[in-house]
């Protein structure tokens, strides 16, 4: 199960659920008509019963387009709950007439509403089933993506560290302004560049200095297997980032061997990832 995936499980779950539910209310509706005095075929309980709910087969459609509309957080809870009266109604009303139609009851609009009230626990209990199904599902798919973004991360940053250990030959040295001095940093110690207009902040250990030069065309000229953008005006060095944690809204932060935080939001995170030539679930 751990291998399969989210839609995998969900119609293996939900095929299993559709029969295992139909042959149960089929034989408990044997054992009620028979105790009614008017005993009913195997294959027509089973057709009765598997038309009855296959009424909920659109409804686990619509929880599902909720989801992937709103997502498995509050908002799509709230429209979950909202749906709760209406998809209720109309399951009671359809499998109510359905009662009426595979035992040849005439009792009409009366007996079809009071059938329909006293199905609505029922309908009560399948929908909030899967309500709840389809919100452990959407759940395990974003644990999957989010686990799936931070394997390809931790490999580009593992990529990055054998570069700079493969490197035999000095790196480049930045002249950077730190104050008055003008300061020679190799740059394999910088941590990360940030843009300041037509200048450089380069940070690296505890100390910051200028270059002046856009970020721009900083990057042009170093190794994107080791430099990448986390935001607009951030650009990282990868084998300088000493852990990574997902956060709840898509993006990463970011620990540097210094202690500093920075934050890659979900646009350049993805954008991080194509451009070491990883892509994305």
């Amino acid at each position: 199960m751990r291998r399969a995936s989210t839609a995998t499980w969900v119609w293996a779950f939900g095929i299993y659920s559709y029969v295992a539910t139909t042959f149960c209310a089929a034989w408990f509706a044997r054992q009620s008509a028979r105790a009614a005095g008017a005993p009913i075929g195997l294959v027509e309980s089973v057709a009765w019963q598997g038309a009855s709910y296959a009424l909920w087969l659109p409804v686990a459609g619509l929880i599902w387009a909720i989801l992937r509309r709103f997502g498995s957080g509050g908002r799509a809870l709230v429209v979950l709950t909202l749906g709760t009266v209406p998809v209720v109604a109309l399951e009671s009303i359809g499998a109510a007439w359905l009662d009426m139609a595979f035992r040849a009851s005439g009792g009409g609009v009366t007996e079809a509403l009071a059938r329909s009230l006293a199905r609505s626990p029922v309908s009560i209990l399948l929908y909030t089933a899967l309500a709840a199904a389809g919100l452990a599902a959407a759940h395990r798919q974003r644990a999957v993506e989010v686990q799936a973004r931070a394997d390809q991360l931790e490999a580009a940053l593992t990529e990055a560290r054998r570069v700079v250990a493969r490197q035999a030959a000095p790196t480049e040295r930045l002249m950077v302004s730190t104050g008055s001095r003008r300061t020679p940093v190799d740059l394999s110690q910088v941590e990360w560049f940030s843009a300041a207009g037509n200048y450089v902040v380069v940070h690296w250990g505890q100390r910051e200095g200028l270059i002046r030069e856009t970020l721009q065309n900083l990057e042009r000229r170093l190794d994107p297997s080791i430099f990448a953008r986390s935001h607009r005006s951030t650009l990282v060095n990868l084998a300088r980032v000493s852990e990574t944690q997902s956060l709840s809204d898509g993006s990463w932060r970011l620990m540097m061997e210094s202690g500093a935080e920075l934050v890659a939001s979900r646009t350049y995170r993805d954008d991080l990832l194509a451009r070491l030539g990883r892509q994305g679930p």
